[in-house]
């Protein structure tokens, strides 16, 4: 009997079918963190001419952003039902990255405003300085007005098949604290940085380059993710086509 997918009570089979989606590929078909990039950018998403505008965060350990909105519930006299109010969401995001010769983190957050004529290593361009002529690439001085310049930061994800599952940018980020500490015995320096964004949303993501598999292989024919799909699990089994023909 061919595997199935369970879309509803009445094809739920417990014995020879999955729940939602098939799930023999999903080793390869999910996201993976070696698969995704974070890269700084543009205040704003609209201004990107060309994706070489955007600057890969690189010896990143730990990324995650938030999005979250105010709820108030509301009653009214004579009904025992509640109804909500809502206010703006709130966009917020933290990164760990390791401590390592060159540009430390803040440094490297503001590579797209010094692509742009931001002199940040120039003495005397800032009233607060935010690096010392003696160690450029260290970045540190929340109180220098270069951290009162916005930044927005790209995050792409590709499954293990490097195809493309999606994209997010947040627009006008700005840094409320750093981190980072010395324990002893430690095998690493870390630092992080919090911050907040104005929003995020959904972006295009480059699908030029799917299909190769995995992750890193020439996109060719014979290596494509579609043919070993096909030689492995059967022919047609290329995620939600075949998906779609057993929802029916």
């Amino acid at each position: 009997m061919s595997l199935g997918i369970t879309t509803s009570l009445d094809n739920w089979n417990v014995s020879n079918n999955c729940v939602e989606r098939l799930t023999d590929n999903i080793p390869y078909t999910s996201a993976h963190p070696d698969d995704a990039l974070v890269l700084v950018g543009p205040p704003r998403y609209s201004s990107i001419s060309d994706m070489d505008k955007l600057y890969p965060i690189g010896l990143l350990q730990q990324f995650s952003y938030q999005q979250g909105r105010q709820v108030a519930p509301m009653q009214t006299i004579g009904s025992g039902r509640a109804y909500f109010t809502t206010g703006k969401s709130t966009v917020s995001f933290n990164m760990a990255r390791l401590f390592v010769k060159g540009p430390n983190l803040l440094r490297a957050l503001y590579k797209n405003a010094e692509a742009v004529g931001v002199k940040v290593s120039t003495p005397n361009a800032f009233g607060e300085r935010p690096v010392s002529q003696g160690a450029t690439n260290f970045a540190i001085n929340l109180d220098s007005e270069l951290f009162l310049i916005p930044f927005g930061i790209a995050v792409h994800y590709r499954d293990k098949s490097n195809n493309p599952m999606g994209g997010v940018y947040m627009e006008s980020c700005m840094i409320q604290s750093y981190q980072s500490g010395l324990t002893a015995g430690q095998a690493m320096i870390m630092e992080s940085v919090s911050g907040m964004a104005d929003r995020l949303f959904s972006i295009d993501v480059d699908s030029t380059q799917a299909g190769g598999f995995p992750t890193g292989s020439p996109n060719t024919e014979s290596e494509s993710s579609t043919v070993i799909t096909d030689k492995v699990f059967g022919a047609k089994f290329d995620g939600l086509t075949q998906e779609n023909e057993l929802r029916g």
